[in-house]
């Protein structure tokens, strides 16, 4: 290595060291244009959306604390009125979590089904993958909300159109991580399975899913914490839950401050418990053990 070092210098070419410092500036330079191209995007992107806010954007910033203050304030005020408040909108929080539940469990049956299909060295039809990973791309690019709307729009509010549009986002979502998790696992037991003629679903059922069961209920429970936000979120608009008082109480404005808070606070609890005990199952899944 040294003598071709030796040898490209007296050549007159560059030696190892000056090509890789070369390499190095010119990597640097095109980072260089490309954090300035997106900079200026960055600051025309801001100046256009505050022009469109009749550049209310400078003189509303100074306020942003001043409606916080207000709900803490007179939910300080009213403070003897949050435990019941809290016991009250727990019906609701639990309508919130039955939505979260269900579209979880539905959403998660389909990525199951969408996981197989498309996960290569696994697949019933090959040819197919491409087309099952494209179903599952457009399910993640939608958002919920606006699955939401379009589902309010045809049949009407409650929680249905939102167990409908979390389900769908999740079963692209959780797909993609099942699928990821199922290309890692070990061959053998389905070519065993196969070599003494067992169907795809037997090979499936027996060979692949004992292998990345506890990887894909690490993934659901997750994703339904996930999906606990995502039900609160889209009960502001109009599909049921404690998304929904919380829509009712901030248009009512001040004078029911308290439930916003209470809300909040219900919501809180709600998403502590949730987190604690799924990351316990998750950690007893995953390795084996009691945290």
């Amino acid at each position: 290595m040294t003598e071709a070092t030796a040898g490209a210098a007296r050549a007159g070419g560059p030696t190892i060291r000056e090509a890789y410092f070369a390499e190095v500036r010119r990597k640097r330079l095109y980072g260089g244009v490309l954090l300035a191209i997106f900079i200026v995007l960055m600051v025309a992107g801001f100046r256009l959306a505050d022009d469109r806010n009749a550049g209310g954007f400078w003189s509303g910033i100074l306020n942003i604390f001043q409606f916080p203050s207000e709900v803490v304030s007179e939910a300080a005020e009213k403070a003897a009125n949050l435990p019941g408040l809290v016991v009250h909108f727990i019906p609701s929080m639990v309508e919130t979590v039955n939505i979260a539940a269900v579209s979880t469990l539905l959403g998660g049956l389909l990525g199951i089904v969408l996981a197989l299909l498309s996960t290569r060295g696994l697949a019933r039809w090959p040819r197919l993958i491409g087309l099952f990973r494209r179903m599952m791309d457009g399910m993640r690019a939608i958002p919920e909300i606006v699955i939401a709307l379009v589902l309010i729009f045809i049949i009407g509010g409650g929680p249905v159109p939102a167990m409908i549009a979390i389900a769908i986002h999740t079963a692209g979502a959780l797909g993609k991580l099942f699928s990821e998790a199922a290309e890692n696992a070990d061959m053998k037991p389905v070519e065993g399975l196969q070599s003494v003629g067992a169907g795809w679903l037997q090979r499936m059922w027996l060979g692949v899913l004992p292998q990345v069961a506890p990887n894909w209920i690490s993934y659901a429970l997750l994703r339904f914490e996930i999906n606990i936000r995502a039900s609160a979120i889209l009960g502001f608009v109009g599909s049921g839950g404690i998304g929904y008082d919380l829509r009712i109480a901030f248009q009512w404005g001040q004078g029911r401050y308290d439930e916003v808070v209470a809300i909040f606070i219900v919501l809180f609890i709600t998403i502590v418990v949730v987190d604690q005990i799924s990351s316990v199952y998750r950690d007893r899944l995953v390795k084996g053990a009691m945290r």
